[in-house]
């Protein structure tokens, strides 16, 4: 897949910036209203019955702060956090040797939950549920089965996609949390907030301008902020004005719907090659030079959210607003599109 700056994968540099910018407390958080003052009320609860949280699962579009959450729900509770993925678990012994590493109270957060193989959510129930953990010593009739108790712990999980969560493993979380896209002025504040630690020079219109191409995710919101920062260091005296972030952005081809180059490709090439639509994923891949799953995962859901495509039944359909937004004429409207575009009305 191209490097694109407005992707919601975590680079290197992301994980670098964010350890830099990431606040430790729920007052620092910035936006997420409703959610922060659930999360709040939970900890502040569990504290005074002088009990560990319950087992918290965080999901919702990629670089919406679930690990910011899950780090600060640790500072919040005073404990430790022991940080790891679903892909990185592949052994029970691995899952084995991270829940009795845990003290009393920890914090266990377990990005991509969705990614768990089966054997590995079955060793988590009893220990989520009964803080037990059964190990098999031994192969064959020599084998044994010895149960271990585990300190209490609260499992934090966080996913994209949790509709890819197992029923059993989801009825196991006593909290269930979504994350949404941030407004602009919420984007704004964290723009602002980043800036100051990181001792930019910037005016609050070049801010709103950011806040407005970041596709309401704070983590592209900070990496266009260094980007420009690059640009305004070269060209402009390190002062980021409107014209400055205008130019940068248009630059590295970000519009001000967020869209890269990438996107407006996917629009045109189902506009030039299928008529707007519907289009075939497969054929759209093909095109395009991209894996289905990066397509589906990557790149179609800000679309979709923008209301420039649509998933049918039949394939993918460029809506009016995609053709409005590249500046095109819609020619015809398919059968698939006025039998959406009049439910819709």
């Amino acid at each position: 897949m191209k490097d694109r700056i407005i992707t919601t994968e975590v680079t290197k540099v992301d994980q670098e910036l964010d350890q830099e910018l990431r606040p430790n407390y729920l007052g620092d958080f910035i936006g997420q209203e409703n959610l922060k003052e659930k999360i709040n009320i939970y900890i502040q609860a569990a504290k005074n019955r002088g009990e560990v949280l319950d087992h918290v699962l965080l999901y919702g579009p990629p670089g919406l702060g679930k690990t910011t959450l899950a780090n600060i729900i640790a500072h919040e509770m005073g404990t430790d956090i022991r940080t790891t993925s679903g892909p990185a678990i592949e052994r029970p012994g691995d899952l084995a040797a991270i829940l009795t590493s845990l003290k009393e109270g920890d914090i266990l957060f377990i990005d991509e939950i969705h990614r768990l193989s089966r054997v590995i959510e079955e060793i988590l129930y009893p220990a989520m549920e009964d803080y037990k953990i059964d190990i098999v010593i031994g192969q064959g009739a020599a084998a044994k089965s010895i149960r271990i108790d585990l300190n209490h712990f609260t499992l934090v999980g966080a996913t994209t996609n949790q509709g890819s969560l197992t029923k059993p493993l989801r009825d196991r979380f006593g909290v269930i949390e979504r994350l949404d896209l941030y407004d602009p002025e919420s984007l704004e504040n964290i723009i602002s907030r980043s800036s100051k630690i990181l001792d930019v020079n910037i005016k609050p219109e070049a801010t709103e301008e950011l806040a407005k191409r970041s596709r309401g995710t704070p983590r592209i919101a900070n990496r266009l902020l260094k980007r420009v920062r690059d640009y305004a260091d070269v060209y402009s005296d390190s002062e980021i004005n409107l014209e400055t972030s205008k130019k940068a952005l248009d630059l590295y081809e970000i519009d001000d719907k967020g869209l890269d180059e990438i996107d407006r490709r996917l629009l045109k090439i189902i506009i030039d090659y299928y008529d707007g639509g519907p289009a075939g994923i497969k054929a759209i891949a093909a095109a395009l030079g991209e894996e289905v799953s990066t397509i589906e995962d990557v790149y179609e859901p800000y679309l979709i959210q923008q209301g420039m495509l649509i998933r049918t039944h039949t394939g993918r359909v460029v809506t009016s607003n995609g053709y409005k937004h590249l500046g095109l004429e819609k020619n015809r409207l398919n059968t698939t599109q006025m039998r959406f575009e009049d439910l819709n009305e």
